[in-house]
């Protein structure tokens, strides 16, 4: 970890080396060692070193509401499961990358065959619950899909961890041990538990048949 004054990182860097004249940051933007730096430590630097600062609000808007852009919301956003707002903030849709690892084969028993994929624990995943994607597959093809998130109540009673499955509609292929890329479209409902397989059937269906029509 650096030690560096951010003032000293101001000097050394953006004056020094990049010769900067003008730096437009967020209005809450820190940085340097303790995020000691900040728009007012900019500011004044700024006059003595011929550089302008030109701090921004981000702003997205949603059902006639602003909401100032930031990391804090937008995880907010992901943990209610509203990915269409997270992807108003982002400027897109988020998005996860994972690698398909070897499950317990329950979906392709009923019909629904899904890749199990591996998330890496430091990415942000949406609520657990149903949504429509679209997943880049290892050879860069992009294929619909309907995501799950959860538990699995139907099958594991005391699941401890949420795991990721991805139904790709219309594919047929191999995806074990591939690296996916999961771009979040639309929440389609929670998680829930079924009193029987031919109940989760019937609404796995109704699942992909929303998830094609958020899709189109």
């Amino acid at each position: 970890e650096s030690h560096e004054a951010p003032s000293d990182f101001v000097q050394r860097v953006l004056v020094g080396a990049l010769k900067m004249r003008e730096v437009i940051v967020g209005e809450d933007f820190h940085f340097g060692y303790k995020r000691g730096g900040n728009v007012a430590l900019l500011r004044q630097m700024s006059s003595a070193n011929d550089f302008e600062v030109s701090p921004l609000t981000l702003i997205a808007r949603a059902d006639g509401v602003n909401e100032a852009v930031s990391s804090t919301a937008i995880r907010r956003a992901l943990s209610g499961g509203d990915v269409r707002r997270a992807a108003e903030m982002l400027g897109r849709h988020h998005e996860v990358r994972g690698t398909v690892v070897q499950g317990d084969k329950r979906g392709r028993t009923i019909g629904f065959p899904t890749a199990n994929v591996a998330v890496d624990a430091s990415l942000c995943l949406p609520a657990d619950g149903v949504y429509a994607a679209r997943v880049i597959i290892g050879d860069g093809s992009s294929h619909h899909a309907a995501i799950n998130i959860g538990r699995r109540p139907t099958f594991y009673e005391h699941a401890e961890h949420s795991m990721l499955e991805a139904h790709l509609l219309d594919f047929s292929g191999d995806l074990y041990g591939q690296a996916l890329r999961v771009s979040f479209v639309e929440f389609l409902r929670g998680e829930r538990k079924f009193a029987g397989i031919d109940e989760l059937r019937a609404q796995l269906q109704s699942d992909i048949a929303q998830a094609r029509a958020a899709l189109r």
